[in-house]
């Protein structure tokens, strides 16, 4: 029976075909974020894990995610991809496409198991869509047990980076469902005191009362601050030759939206790259702002070499 059962198994993973070769992560994350399905469908088919990771984003779901591609998500999940993978910063699915304001890929998340909230201490799909300004993804969240002072690996809340980035509707909108304005990240720094110090005084009226406005404002300030990649995805030499080979490849065929995409990228690991010689001690406070998938930054917060922060 169990020698059956054996045989059985061995003639189910011969007949899968074998993977010739696997796609690199640089490879892999530019074909999942043109949204090209058919490739990743042969992938797939040909033995490539679903939860395979790009050099940056994540894996092909968290890619789709962030990019609204129901087509690509449903293909990855319907292949055995786990809705709440995380990337190598803690990030899943779900986070990406709150931050980028993709609703009905949220709402489809939500309803194939995704996890609202990660374990205590770790960012949010809650912190995403506060800090990105997105009311309607922050209620939906909300309404799905979303723990409104969730704290962030520095103990920010939502309500935090929703002042980070001066949106004051979504600051009004998660003190109106309680959050608490009182939470102070690991520096000391809170609500107020990040309304004050970014210039956002009409939420600072929200956020602390007048006498405590006047204390926060009279404290010294800090030297400015500079936004770097994260060392898990500082850019390599190789990425860039890689990138430069595809490029000619797409030019000859006349790809010409893809070839300027890839410029993009060329041009941001170029500049990241450079500025790697200038690196020195980073405190992680924020994730970064991610403006398109082809552009992607992640900003920390990093003591300059004279002293400082």
């Amino acid at each position: 029976m169990i020698r059956n059962f054996i045989f059985v198994l061995l003639l189910a993973a011969a007949a899968r075909p074998a993977l010739a070769q696997s796609p690199d992560p640089v490879t892999f994350g530019i074909r999942i974020e043109m949204g090209d399905v058919a490739q990743a469908r042969a992938w797939l088919r040909a033995g490539l894990h679903p939860d395979t990771l790009a050099d940056r984003i994540g894996t092909g779901l968290m890619i789709a995610a962030w990019r609204g591609d129901m087509e690509m998500m449903a293909l990855f999940v319907s292949s055995g991809a786990d809705v709440n993978k995380t990337n190598a910063v803690g990030e899943t699915a779900l986070m990406h496409a709150a931050w980028q304001g993709q609703k009905q890929a949220v709402e489809w998340l939500l309803a194939r198991g995704a996890r609202v909230d990660n374990a205590p201490g770790q960012w949010t799909a809650l912190h995403y869509a506060a800090f990105s300004g997105n009311e309607e993804i922050a209620a939906l969240l909300l309404a799905r047990g979303a723990d409104i002072n969730a704290r962030a690996p520095n103990g920010s809340s939502p309500l935090m980076m929703a002042v980070y980035e001066g949106h004051e509707e979504m600051v009004k909108r998660l003190l109106a469902r309680g959050a608490d304005a009182a939470v102070k990240n690991d520096r000391g720094d809170g609500a107020l005191e990040w309304a004050v110090k970014f210039g956002h005084r009409n939420i600072a009226r929200h956020v602390g009362s007048a006498s405590a406005i006047a204390a926060a404002s009279a404290r010294p300030p800090e030297p400015v601050v500079r936004s770097l990649p994260p060392p898990a995805q500082a850019p390599a030499a190789g990425q860039i030759s890689e990138l430069m080979r595809m490029r000619s490849t797409l030019a000859a065929r006349g790809m010409t939206d893809s070839v300027e995409r890839l410029d993009r990228r060329i041009a941001s690991l170029r500049a990241q790259q450079a500025r790697e010689h200038a690196r020195s001690s980073m405190v992680f406070e924020i994730t970064a702002r991610r403006a398109a998938p082809t552009e992607q930054e992640t900003r920390l917060l990093f003591s300059p070499p004279s002293g400082g922060r």
